[in-house]
């Protein structure tokens, strides 16, 4: 009887050590995982100081569950300890609201909303991979068939500047023959406009580190201009959109853009009669054309904005990129101390399709005016809903008051 009794007792002693062991464990906060001086090579693919933060507020359930093996550690939770959305047990407890859309669960320092075109080495110290950081882009949307030209374009701008070429033939490959396309930025599409390229490539958050973008087309001659010396003049005159003056030349459209011999800058013109309905208004002024157009940051990032999707070929931007910055009078303007000459090449006209009859730059110029009216009345639709709406907000508040 002795025995069974002893048994007895050694069993009851057991069950309760057991509960007086689970007791203090859910009482006593958790042990510090990663103070624990344990070899690496014991866990080596456990974060022990992930492990200790990821489950350091799970309060009613202590007890780790079975290391299955030392490749990993699973952690068995009820549905009730599992804390109220927008946290599950899997998150990492950090909600930031003010970071960039679909970026609430990371810590504010390692956010990086906004990027570079800058070309980095596959080795090294990436701290040391520029030493230069090119303060300016300038593309040019590009068939192969004006290399010459484009060659002698980018003989004018400086080592301050980024290169970004838009292939619109698919032939970019063949440009290696030239020293300064191994360090340009090649993009090639077939058939498509630089407006195409611009709203898909240069997005605000992607071109942030340049002060000013060129976004030109191929067909420009530059005896006559140099980069530097041309955003010395923008800079001195406050100039948020540009262009160089053009050279006068037989078929030139808008007296706004054509160079003067008497100022350095222009801001204003005189057009024919009733093409401005207001001084202050294009193409009288606060116009550009989108031949060779320049635009500061700031600028930028509303145009971006305005670019359509579909509507590819820009017609219609030159009149409205006005209302992107403010005092645009003032803002905007033509350089004349920088000019350019319009060789007028039809080039990507000729990458049309001929249909009905017509040639392929027929249909080009033709989609380009409907564009032209499309972009027209979608802004016009998008300003009278807009104040419709506000005129609708301001009647609802003076009712409630």
């Amino acid at each position: 009887m002795r025995r069974p009794s002893q048994m007895m007792r050694l069993l009851l002693t057991s069950f309760f050590g057991v509960i007086v062991g689970f007791l203090m464990g859910i009482t006593f906060p958790t042990i510090t995982l990663t103070k624990m001086n344990l070899p690496s090579t014991l866990f080596p693919s456990i974060d022990l100081a992930y492990i200790e933060d990821k489950y350091s507020d799970i309060s009613r359930q202590r007890l780790f569950g079975s290391w299955s093996s030392t490749k990993g550690l699973k952690v068995k939770v009820k549905e009730d300890d599992i804390p109220d959305p927008p946290y599950n047990f899997n998150d990492t407890k950090i909600w930031v609201p003010t970071n960039p859309r679909g970026a609430e669960r990371l810590p504010p320092d390692i956010v990086t909303p906004e990027s570079d075109l800058y070309l980095r080495r596959l080795w090294g110290d990436p701290n040391e991979d520029l030493p230069i950081k090119q303060r300016y882009l300038v593309t040019f949307t590009v068939g192969y068939d004006q290399r010459k030209n484009i060659e002698a374009a980018l003989k004018k701008f400086s080592d301050n500047f980024t290169i970004m070429l838009f292939h619109y033939d698919g032939r970019a490959s063949e440009w290696e023959e030239f020293e300064w396309s191994k360090r340009a930025i090649h993009v090639s599409i077939r058939k498509q406009t630089k407006w195409w390229y611009a709203k898909r490539f240069l997005h605000p958050d992607i071109v942030a580190p340049y002060e000013y973008i060129f976004i030109w087309d191929e067909d420009l001659g530059v005896e006559h201009f140099d980069s530097e010396k041309y955003l010395a003049v923008v800079k001195k005159h406050g100039l948020e959109i540009s262009q160089p003056g053009l050279e006068p030349y037989e078929g030139l459209t808008w007296e706004m853009t054509k160079k003067r011999d008497d100022t350095e800058v222009h801001k204003h013109a005189e057009e024919r009669n009733g093409w401005c309905s207001d001084p202050n208004l294009p193409p009288c002024a606060a116009f550009v054309e989108i031949m060779a157009p320049v635009f500061s940051r700031k600028a930028w990032r509303c145009v971006w904005h305005m670019i359509q999707n579909d509507l590819i070929h820009g017609w219609g931007l030159d009149f409205a990129v006005r209302k992107c910055v403010q005092s645009a009078h003032e803002q905007i303007g033509v350089v004349d101390a920088q000019w350019i000459i319009h060789q007028g090449v039809p080039s990507l006209g000729n990458q049309g399709q001929q249909e009905r009859g017509k040639q392929p730059w027929e249909g080009v110029r033709e989609r380009c005016r409907r564009e032209w009216t499309m972009f027209q009345d979608r802004l016009d639709d998008a300003e009278k809903a807009y104040f419709e709406a506000s005129a609708h907000k301001n009647a609802s508040s003076r009712l409630h008051r």
